[in-house]
């Protein structure tokens, strides 16, 4: 669901940056619970207030609910038809490559702000604390947030002390 997002909000709409579309997915990336309903929550604040922001959040639940009540009604019925079983294994291909393309794109982007050096020891690090060490992903991601602030946070201190 994130590729969508980001092709509507990003690249169809224009409503926020790729950048800005990165910061949104760490952060509802590090908070719990659905990330479904997290992002659009946040940018359906941003572009229409409270008003948007539940907008935005019943337009994507209310749609999941209830297409995920009829497919599993006609699941249920139909599991043992090799076709409907053989459409959930040709789904899979398809997400990997969209999730593929989006990662893709935002290894361009560090690239440009970062380098390519810095940009592939992150993404080492990461892959190996989340795969081989089994840290959360949020624990990752948190961590990557607070280390890309303490650059901005020791020059406002450094401002604020050569200010006195």
């Amino acid at each position: 669901m994130i590729p969508l997002v980001h092709q509507e909000v990003v690249k169809r709409r224009g409503w926020m940056q790729d950048e800005e579309f990165a910061d949104v997915l760490a952060i509802a990336n590090t908070l719990p619970g659905p990330i479904a309903t997290k992002m659009p929550g946040y940018i359906g604040f941003r572009v229409g207030g409270t008003l948007g922001c539940i907008n935005a959040v019943l337009a994507v639940i209310l749609p999941m609910v209830v297409a995920m009540i009829l497919m599993l009604g006609a699941f249920s019925r139909y599991r043992e038809v090799s076709w409907i079983h053989g459409m959930g294994q040709g789904v899979v291909p398809v997400v990997m490559v969209m999730m593929g393309q989006l990662a893709w794109d935002f290894l361009q982007k560090s690239r440009l702000a970062l380098g390519w050096s810095v940009s592939l020891v992150m993404a080492g690090v990461a892959g190996v604390l989340i795969y081989w060490l089994g840290l959360h992903p949020g624990l990752v991601i948190g961590a990557l947030l607070i280390a890309a602030l303490l650059p901005s946070l020791a020059r406002s201190k450094a401002t604020k002390e050569a200010t006195r």
